[in-house]
């Protein structure tokens, strides 16, 4: 079963992958990401959501996903 989440996170960020063009989508996108990894880890879904949110607004500006 924890194998489905994990393939599910790959699936969700894979799709999205390919409109991720300003920091607001990338923002959501990193959130949706995090809150199923931490959902999959067994760790704070509203944590992870946090942490992946803010990661995928400041990627771009950290030189990371341009």
């Amino acid at each position: 079963m924890r194998y489905i989440k994990y393939l599910a996170a790959v699936a969700l960020v894979g799709t999205l992958a390919g409109c991720l063009q300003t920091d607001t989508e990338r923002g959501l996108a990193g959130a949706a990401a995090g809150a199923l990894v931490a959902d999959a880890t067994d760790n704070n879904v509203l944590a992870g959501a946090a942490i992946g949110g803010l990661g995928g607004v400041l990627c771009d500006d950290a030189g990371v996903c341009r």
